[in-house]
C-alpha cells in the first residue's frame, strides 16, 4: 500500500511538472523572436513608455474599464504608438487586432502578488484570474515580463540567450562524450561476460544529466522561436539515441520495472544523480553485482523486439543468452528462425 502510495505521487509530480511546462512553452511561443508581437514589446522597450499588453479570452470581459474602442489591424507600430498612454492594450485572442486601448484593468485586488508596482499587480492578477497571457513592459526596471495564469517568467534579449544556450550546447557536448565512452565500456563488459553493475550506473547518471541539462535548453529554445534552429538541429545531433540506450540500460538492470525507475530518477536532483547509491536505490539494486538481461545490446544488434522478449524471458540474461546452442533455441523459434538468431549473437560475440 505504501509502495502504491509513493508510485501515485511520483506520478502526479512529473504530471504537474509537465503541464506547467506546457503552459508556459505555449505562452512564449506567442512572443518568440521574429513574431509580430515580440517586435512590438521591444519596441515599447526602447521607446522607455513602459506597456501592458492582455491577450483578450471571456473571463476578461469585465476586468476593465474606461480607455477606448480600436478593433483595428494589429500592427507592431500601432502598439508601439499606443503604448505612450498610460492604460492596458488589449488584443484578440489571435493576436490579429488591437480591440481596446489605454484600458484600465480591474482584477480582484484580494488575490495575492508578490509584485510592488501597481502596473505588475495588474497583470499577475489579471493572469491569475483569467488564465491569459499578460505583457508588462517595464519602464523603471528595463525589462519584460510574461504573465500567464500562475507563473511568471522574465523575458530576456535575444543576443543573452542565445550566449547562454551555447555554454549549455557545449556541456551537453562533453556530456555526451562521456556517455558513449561509458556506453562502450558497458557494451565491452556485458559481452566479455565481466559486467560490472559501477558501468551500468554510470551510464544511467549521465543519460539522466543530459536529459535534465537538455531540457534546460530546451526551455531556451522555446523563448528563441526561430533564432535557434541552429542550436536546436545541433541538440537533436547530440541527443540521438541516448533516451532508447538509457532505458534499455533500465530495462536490462531496474529490478523494479524501467518506466519506475524513470520516474523516480527524473525527479532526483544533479547533487542527487552524482551520489551512485542513490541510482541504485532507484533501480531496487541492492547487491553490488548484477547480470544485464541483454535487451540493450540485443536490440543494438537487430533482433526483433518479438525475438529479444522470448529469449530474455526464457533465459533471464545475457550470459547465458550468448551461450545458447541451436537445440536451446529451435523448440522456441523452429529452424529457419533459430539460424538467424544465432547467427546475429555469434556476431555479437565476435564485435
Amino acid at each position: 500500500m505504501v509502495d502504491e502510495k509513493k508510485d501515485v505521487q511520483v506520478e502526479l509530480i512529473k504530471n504537474n511538472k509537465e503541464n506547467k511546462n506546457f503552459e508556459l512553452s505555449d505562452a512564449l511561443k506567442l512572443i518568440t523572436p521574429g513574431t509580430s508581437l515580440r517586435t512590438a514589446i521591444e519596441g515599447v522597450k526602447k521607446a522607455k513608455t513602459g506597456g501592458l499588453i492582455v491577450v483578450y479570452n471571456d473571463k476578461l470581459e469585465n476586468l476593465f474599464e474606461g480607455g477606448f474602442k480600436i478593433n483595428s489591424k494589429f500592427t507592431p507600430q500601432r502598439i508601439i504608438e499606443l503604448g505612450k498612454m498610460d492604460g492596458a492594450i488589449i488584443l484578440s485572442k489571435d493576436l490579429k487586432k488591437i480591440l481596446y486601448a489605454n484600458v484600465l484593468l480591474t482584477p480582484n485586488n484580494s488575490l495575492p502578488s508578490n509584485e510592488t508596482g501597481t502596473r505588475h499587480k495588474a497583470a499577475e492578477r489579471i493572469a491569475k484570474q483569467t488564465g491569459t497571457v499578460v505583457v508588462c513592459i517595464s519602464q523603471r526596471r528595463d525589462e519584460i515580463s510574461l504573465f500567464y495564469g500562475n507563473l511568471k517568467y522574465i523575458i530576456r534579449e535575444t543576443d543573452e540567450i542565445i550566449r547562454r544556450a551555447s555554454s549549455i550546447l557545449q556541456i551537453i557536448e562533453k556530456h555526451r562524450e562521456i556517455f558513449d565512452k561509458n556506453l562502450n565500456e558497458l557494451n565491452s563488459e556485458e559481452i566479455k561476460k565481466k559486467p560490472r553493475i559501477i558501468k551500468a550506473l554510470y551510464l544511467i547518471q549521465r543519460g539522466m544529466i543530459l536529459i535534465k541539462v537538455s531540457n534546460t535548453l530546451k526551455d531556451y529554445l522555446i523563448e528563441l522561436g526561430n533564432e535557434g534552429i541552429i542550436v536546436k538541429s545541433r541538440l537533436r545531433e547530440l541527443l540521438y539515441s541516448v533516451e532508447e540506450q538509457l532505458n534499455l540500460t533500465l530495462k536490462d538492470y531496474s529490478k523494479i520495472g524501467f518506466l519506475k525507475s524513470y520516474k523516480i530518477l527524473s525527479l532526483l536532483s544533479y547533487d542527487d544523480l552524482l551520489n551512485l547509491d542513490n541510482i541504485k536505490e532507484c533501480l531496487g539494486i541492492s547487491e553490488d553485482f548484477c547480470l544485464s538481461r541483454g535487451f540493450r545490446i540485443l536490440t543494438n544488434n537487430n533482433l526483433a523486439e518479438e525475438n529479444i522478449s522470448i529469449l530474455v524471458s526464457n533465459f533471464k540474461n545475457l550470459q547465458t543468452i550468448l551461450d545458447l546452442k541451436k537445440e536451446n533455441l529451435t523448440p522456441l523459434f523452429g529452424e529457419e528462425k533459430t539460424d538467424i538468431i544465432l547467427d546475429k549473437i555469434s556476431h555479437i560475440k565476435t564485435t
